[in-house]
């Protein structure tokens, strides 16, 4: 099925392009989201005219994001978890921990950006990429270390 994307699509495409994808892809997932619009020839002309408008709102777009990115690149978050005698980590620091503390640092992100393959569960300093988009990403800090007790 030939369908237009109305947005990126991780792993798909850019906004305004043209792919053929699974007819259950773009009916069960892509339609009902919001993500694709059917490819007919009046949807093709439609997007081919207000491609001048689209760019310009997918540049201002990717500004204010790479703004954000630099934001995200100077920010540490810390965090202090218990630790036992033996220096073995009770708990974690997980992708909500992280995006509650961006939160109340005015910053909006989703889970699905924060590159974590797995909670830290150690005591240091990681970097951590948050992809805003698939060609905008940015890296914070997060200090775990060792409660007081």
């Amino acid at each position: 099925m030939k369908v237009i994307l109305k947005k990126d699509v991780y792993n798909l495409g850019r906004s305004g392009e043209v792919k053929n994808v699974r007819d259950g892809y773009a009916r069960n997932f892509l339609m009902p989201r919001g993500l694709v619009e059917l490819a007919t020839e009046g949807a093709l002309k439609a997007y081919e005219n207000s491609a001048a408008k689209r760019a310009k709102r997918v540049a201002a777009e990717d500004a204010a994001l790479k703004d954000l990115a630099k934001r995200l690149d100077a920010i540490t978050l810390s965090f202090s978890r218990p630790v036992s005698e033996d220096g073995v980590m009770y708990g974690s620091v997980a992708k909500s921990d992280i995006i509650k503390n961006l939160a109340a640092a005015d910053i909006e992100i989703n889970k699905d950006m924060i590159k974590l393959p797995a909670s830290l569960k150690a005591v240091g300093t990681f970097d951590v990429e948050i992809a805003l988009k698939p060609d905008i990403i940015a890296k914070i800090k997060v200090a775990v270390s060792a409660q007081s007790k």
